[in-house]
């Protein structure tokens, strides 16, 4: 089957090239958001141009959750004495953060484990205490990879009238890279740089080749 596509994209080839450039532009600008919106598809579902399914995610240990209360000093910002932050509950997940209600500032705050300079007695009036259960956002969108890179915003398509293509515009495009091909980077500023299982984003199948014929067929037709 792909020696007879072959042999057909070299016949569409020279279609193409017998028509206008406009009517080139225009087909190809179809073919492009068509190609655009494959992707998204195969994004959406998880899977490469080629039908495997992406490498999921590592598994994470789930956050430990803290009982009661916590005290501690924690660096104020600035050149400012250290705080006494006091905690009604918390969770501690796998990025060593401290995640509770800040009794202090009144909400919900984060702190860095290993910023901590020291560990002091939690109050009386705040022992064996609890806030209530701590609600992680995200937990939902965490399941499928790459939802906001695959909108219209970032996935696009572009064409004039010598040909199209599909791929990631501005700073997406460089992080799409980075999955696309397996790269090195730092999931944050003060980690370590690791390398990425390499999840193919953008490709075109044999669906999506025959499906290009037939848009260049049906507007040869058409005309």
């Amino acid at each position: 089957m792909t020696d007879d596509l072959e042999d057909i994209e070299h016949l569409a080839g020279s279609l193409l090239r017998s028509l206008g450039s406009g009517q080139r532009r225009k087909l190809l600008r179809r073919m492009g958001r068509d190609l655009a919106q494959a992707n998204r598809a195969r994004i959406s579902a998880q899977r490469e141009p080629g039908g495997a399914a992406f490498t999921p995610r590592k598994a994470k240990m789930p956050p430990v959750t803290g009982r009661g209360a916590a005290c501690f000093l924690y660096p104020a910002g600035g050149s400012g004495e250290p705080r006494r932050v006091i905690m009604k509950s918390f969770t501690w997940g796998n990025d060593r953060m401290m995640t509770g209600f800040d009794i202090e500032s009144g909400a919900i705050r984060s702190f860095e484990f290993g910023k901590i300079i020291k560990w002091l007695p939690v109050p009386e009036e705040y022992r064996n205490r609890t806030g209530g259960a701590l609600r992680r956002r995200g937990g939902l969108r965490r399941k499928a990879m790459f939802r906001r890179l695959a909108s219209g915003r970032y996935l696009r398509s572009q064409a004039d009238d010598r040909g199209f293509w599909v791929g990631f515009s501005g700073k997406a495009s460089a992080i799409a890279a980075i999955h696309h091909y397996g790269l090195r980077d730092k999931p944050s500023l003060r980690a370590q740089a690791l390398r990425y299982p390499a999840r193919e984003l953008i490709g075109a199948d044999a669906t999506d080749r025959e499906h290009m014929l037939d848009l260049l067929y049906t507007y040869l037709a058409d005309a």
